[in-house]
């Protein structure tokens, strides 16, 4: 039997519950007031030519744990007017991550692209290859995955529908979409598995530093087998201590330090 303490003490409980609720709503209220007003003051300072203080309201943002594609976009112009190459250049890319297909991220990134000393050819691919790169990135694997979950519901309504229409027509119709549905959904979750697969398979980064020298091993005396500038893109396919271990578009491979390069997945 519960006495009149243990009432007391689950009502100060539930009471404080009801505190920390509304301290948190209220904390993540003024955080968003806050990131608006920055994110405003950030628009303002940009449009006047001030690129430094934009930059630097747009990372205080980022610094409040919000990030979105227009964000890191807006940053990436920043640093292209600043003449910045390697952080322009990994803004733009960071925000093509989260909209791989954006046309103008893309316009962007090719300018900035230009601006770097390195021109790395990559390896042909085959037309196969060419084809299954294209339809696997034409969305990005959460994206192929909601698709998955919409023809999922279509094919539940349509197969529920088959069984309640009462002419022929109608209940064959039904049935030719779920089974249409049905195959959509199959070609949606396989497609967001082999997306997640190349995600977690890409693991690219930039170089920042003006010049490094890429080592044949994971130590300051190594042999330099190639150099690479800033602004570089690299594929991170090991880490050894403080070095890790790159592979660029043509198939070369070397160790670099791992302060010479930011990663661009670190969300």
């Amino acid at each position: 039997m519960r006495t009149r303490k243990d009432i007391i003490n689950d009502l100060k409980k539930s009471e404080l519950k009801k505190i920390i609720t509304i301290f948190s709503l209220l904390i993540c209220f003024w955080a968003s007031a806050q990131s608006e007003a920055l994110f405003n003051r950030a628009t303002t300072a940009y449009n006047e030519g001030n690129y430094e203080q934009a930059a630097e309201n747009y990372l205080k943002i980022l610094e409040n744990g919000q990030h979105s594609s227009e964000l890191y976009f807006n940053l990436g112009n920043c640093y292209y007017k600043l003449n910045h190459i390697a952080p322009s250049i990994y803004y733009y890319e960071k925000a093509l991550l989260l909209k791989p297909n954006d046309p103008e991220i893309k316009n962007n990134l090719a300018y900035a692209q230009n601006m770097t000393l390195d021109a790395i050819e990559p390896l042909p691919k085959t037309i196969f290859a060419k084809i299954y790169k294209s339809t696997v990135k034409a969305l990005s694997f959460d994206q192929w995955a909601y698709l998955a979950i919409a023809f999922m519901f279509l094919f539940v309504i349509s197969y529920i529908a088959f069984y309640f229409f009462r002419f022929s027509s109608r209940k064959r119709l039904a049935f030719v979409i779920s089974i249409i549905s049905l195959l959509l959904m199959l070609v949606g979750i396989i497609f967001a598995y082999l997306g997640y697969r190349e995600f977690k398979k890409d693991n690219p980064a930039i170089i920042f530093s003006e010049e490094t020298m890429v080592k044949s091993e994971p130590n300051k005396r190594s042999q330099a087998i190639f150099t690479l500038h800033e602004g570089a893109k690299v594929n991170v396919v090991d880490v050894l201590n403080d070095w890790k271990k790159i592979e660029i578009a043509d198939g070369k491979t070397g160790w670099i330090s791992s302060e010479d390069l930011k990663m661009l997945k670190d969300f």
